[in-house]
This record gives structure tokens, C-alpha cells and sequence, in this order.
């Protein structure tokens, strides 16, 4: 072994010293991916807070990192605000931030009505920007953070439907909305990034492109066999790719958008 190679393995850091006494926040955390995060998280020995929409509403003195998770409105700043005062009240100081929270959108965009616009990028764009703007304050003020947001394959090759073959594929795969929105998230990462590089806060975003959720039921066969690696991603390839990138050996990697795509595009 090389003197080099030896300093190398005295200083890597596993996970469980890498999160030991680390505090997460993960938007959306009760769907397939989000679930998939908190595991990842908590399992590297990270306190983990769960807020999703659907999950309870946290009454006064609960436990914030309780598996069933805390209610919250990504779309709401005052909402998103409160929880991250209650989190640092009780909990402690957010250092890491997983934006999952997001919803699909179908069909043409001749068709798509504006309130389905203002919906999609109210929660995917606005509802990431908001939790970022949130957690800024004491990120910056500990001089270290990470945040992690979920983009998508589709925000850039706006879309994998090839409607001059079928028009029906619009209605299977993710729309104009949904593009926007990820496209959105992808280079808001980069300006985040840059502000908060001064800080010791990193801002990345994973782009994962088909995996097996609810979103995802649906997915033409023949777009799935587009997929070079031969099938659709799970919620776990997500959650490691989002660990990764929220671990403190990773202070390196700023601004950066993660394929997790099993090869559907290389760039």
C-alpha cells in the first residue's frame, strides 16, 4: 500500500460518522421516493423529519421526527417557514434539505388547462424554491449545508412521449408543466449553488428518469424499452444518489444535476 493510499483510508469518513448527529428535512417524504430518502438517511444515523402534505398535522410538542412525518404545504411560506423554526426548536439546526415533493402532469399541451400550469409549478418549482429559501438562514450561519433537489430526465429532453408517433403517448408520460417545472428546479440549483458556495452549503439536484411509482404506472412499454440498462429504476437508486450528494465527502460537488436515468440520456 502507498503512502498515499494509506492517508487516503485513515481519513475517509463512513456514514455513520459522516451523519452522526446530523438533521434532515425531506419535502414530499411520504411517497415512493421520499420514503426511499428518509431510509437512506436515517439509516446513515441522521434525524430525519418527514413532511409531506398527506402526513398529520404535528400538534404542539410532537415528536418532529416521527416516522408517520408532519404535514406541510410546499406551496405555503409561512407554512414551510414554521415548520423549519419548530425543527430548530425542538430538533435542532437543518442541515440537510431533500426537496422530494412534486406531482406529474399528462397530456398535450394544446390542451392543458392553466390551472393544471399553475398547479405543477406551484408545487415542483415555487414549492423547492421556497423550502431552499427557508433553510438558508442557519445553513449559512453554521457555514455548512447541503441541499439536495429532485429534477427529472424530462426537464431535459423535454419529454420522452414521441407524439408524431402517437399522440396517446401524451397521455402517459410527463408533460410540458412537468418539463418546465424540472427544467425550473435544474438551473435554480446552479444559481443556488453559486450564492450559497461562500457558506459551505453545496446545492445539487437529482434527475431521475423512469422509476417505478405511482407516477409512473402507466409508462408506455415501448418508451420503457428505450431504457438502456433494460428496466425502470427503483426509489432506492434515487436515495443512494441523493445521500451521496448530502454527505459531507461530496463538499466538491456544487451546482451539479445527477442522471439517474439507467442511461435514457447521457450528457
Amino acid at each position: 500500500m502507498s503512502n498515499a493510499q494509506g492517508m487516503s483510508d485513515a481519513h475517509r469518513v463512513t456514514d455513520a460518522q459522516d451523519y452522526a448527529g446530523r438533521i434532515a428535512l425531506v419535502t414530499g417524504a411520504l411517497g415512493a421516493i421520499g420514503a426511499a430518502t428518509c431510509e437512506a438517511l436515517r439509516r446513515r444515523g441522521a434525524r430525519v423529519v418527514a413532511a409531506d402534505a398527506s402526513a398529520p398535522l404535528a400538534e404542539a410538542g410532537a415528536d418532529l421526527t416521527r416516522p408517520e412525518g408532519v404535514r406541510l404545504d410546499v406551496t405555503d411560506a409561512a407554512s414551510i417557514r414554521a415548520l423549519v423554526d419548530a425543527i430548530l426548536a425542538s430538533v435542532g439546526p437543518i442541515d440537510t434539505l431533500v426537496n422530494v415533493a412534486g406531482v406529474v402532469s399528462f397530456g398535450s399541451a394544446a390542451t392543458l388547462p392553466e390551472p393544471e400550469w399553475d398547479r405543477v409549478i406551484d408545487i415542483n418549482l415555487k414549492g423547492t424554491f421556497l423550502a431552499c429559501q427557508a433553510v438558508m438562514p442557519a445553513m449559512k450561519q453554521a457555514r455548512f449545508g447541503r441541499i439536495v433537489n429532485i429534477g427529472s430526465v424530462v426537464g431535459k429532453n423535454a419529454g420522452n412521449a414521441r407524439a408524431w408517433l402517437d399522440p396517446a403517448e401524451l397521455d402517459r408520460a410527463g408533460n410540458v408543466a412537468y418539463g418546465v417545472s424540472k427544467a425550473g428546479v435544474h438551473v435554480m440549483t446552479g444559481f443556488l449553488a453559486k450564492e450559497l458556495a461562500a457558506f459551505g452549503v453545496t446545492v445539487n439536484a437529482v434527475a431521475p428518469g423512469p422509476i417505478a411509482t405511482a407516477m409512473t404506472t402507466h409508462f408506455p412499454d415501448n418508451l420503457r424499452a428505450l431504457i438502456p440498462v433494460g428496466r425502470m429504476g427503483r426509489p432506492e437508486d434515487v436515495a443512494r444518489a441523493i445521500a451521496f450528494l448530502a454527505s459531507r465527502d461530496s463538499g466538491f460537488i456544487n451546482g451539479e444535476v445527477l442522471d439517474v436515468n439507467g442511461g435514457i440520456v447521457c450528457d
